[in-house]
C-alpha cells in the first residue's frame, strides 16, 4: 500500500513538474532571463529549503511519515537507538545532509546538467599558494582575539561547540571524528555558496553575484547568536571576493574551518572541557 501511494505521487510530482518547465519555458521567454543563472538559484533555493527540513533527524522521520515511508524511518530510529552516542549520531546525519545538498547535488548538476567543469566553480587549487598562505594568516589573526573574545560570551557558549561530550573521559575519539565531519560540511558549505552561487552567476552579474550570495549566507545564521550573524555578512563578503578573484575556494575553507576549530577549542576551554 506504502509503494502504491508513494507510486501515485510520484506520478502526481512529475505531472507538476511538466506544468512547472512549460511555464518556466514562457518565462524565460519573456523576460530573457539566462537559462544558466535561473538554474542555479531555482536549484540553490530548493537545496536550501531541503538543508532547512531535513538535516534534523526528528524532522527526518516526519518527512518519511509524509511519504508513507514509515517502516524506513522506523528501521532509522531503531538503528539510532543502538548508538551509544546519539548526539554524534545526530550530527553525523546533519553533516551527510548537508554535504549531499551542498555539495554532490551542485557537482551532479554542473557535471550533468550545465556540463560544466567543477574547476570553473572554484573547485581548485589557486595559483598562488604563497600568497594564499599570506592572505590566510592576515585574516586569521585578526580573527583570532575576536573568536576568544566572543568565546567567553553566554550567547556563544549555549552555541558552540555542536558536539557536547558527556565529560571529559568522553573527549576522545568521539570529538576528533565530530570534528572531522565538520571539516567536510565547510567544504560543502564553502562550495555551495563561494563557488556555485558566486561562479553560477559570474558570467551573467559579475561581482553582484558575490551580494546575491551573501543574502542567504546571512539567512542561514539566524539561528546563531546575533554578532555571529553579523559577522557572516563581513565574512560572505570576504570570501566570496576571494573566490571570485582567485577561482578557488580553498582558501575560504581553510579560512573558515580555522575560525570554527579555534571557537569549538576556546569554548571547550571555557566549559571546563579541557
Amino acid at each position: 500500500m506504502s509503494c502504491m501511494r508513494l507510486f501515485r505521487m510520484i506520478n502526481l510530482i512529475r505531472k507538476k513538474v511538466k506544468v512547472f518547465q512549460q511555464i518556466l519555458a514562457e518565462l524565460i521567454k519573456e523576460i530573457k532571463v539566462s537559462k544558466k543563472a535561473l538554474f542555479v538559484i531555482s536549484l540553490s533555493a530548493l537545496c536550501l529549503v531541503f538543508i532547512r527540513y531535513l538535516t534534523s533527524f526528528n524532522e527526518l522521520i516526519l518527512f518519511l511519515e509524509l511519504v508513507h515511508l514509515t517502516s524506513i524511518g522506523e528501521y532509522l530510529t531503531e538503528v539510532r537507538n543502538d548508538v551509544q552516542d546519539q548526539q554524534l549520531f545526530d550530527l553525523i546525519y546533519w553533516t551527510i545532509c548537508r554535504v549531499f545538498f551542498y555539495l554532490i547535488i551542485p557537482i551532479l548538476s554542473i557535471k550533468l546538467i550545465l556540463n560544466q567543469k567543477i574547476s570553473d566553480f572554484g573547485w581548485r587549487l589557486s595559483d598562488n599558494f604563497t600568497k594564499d598562505l599570506k592572505i590566510f594568516f592576515v585574516f586569521f589573526g585578526f580573527m583570532f582575539p575576536l573568536v576568544f573574545w566572543v568565546s567567553t560570551q553566554e550567547s556563544f557558549l549555549i552555541k558552540y561547540p555542536f558536539y557536547r561530550p558527556s565529560s571529559q573521559d568522553h573527549i576522545y575519539p568521539n570529538l576528533f571524528i565530530w570534528e572531522i565531519f565538520y571539516f567536510l560540511q565547510f567544504i560543502s558549505l564553502e562550495f555551495f555558496f563561494r563557488g556555485f552561487l558566486v561562479h553560477g552567476l559570474k558570467k551573467e552579474i559579475g561581482d553582484y553575484s558575490v551580494l546575491v550570495m551573501v543574502i542567504p549566507y546571512c539567512m542561514i545564521h539566524f539561528q546563531k547568536p546575533f554578532l555571529e550573524t553579523i559577522g557572516a555578512i563581513f565574512a560572505g563578503l570576504i570570501l566570496g571576493y576571494l573566490s571570485l578573484r582567485k577561482n578557488s575556494i580553498v582558501t575560504g575553507v581553510a579560512l573558515h574551518f580555522s575560525v570554527a576549530i579555534t571557537m569549538d577549542v576556546f569554548a571547550l576551554y571555557h566549559l571546563g572541557y579541557i
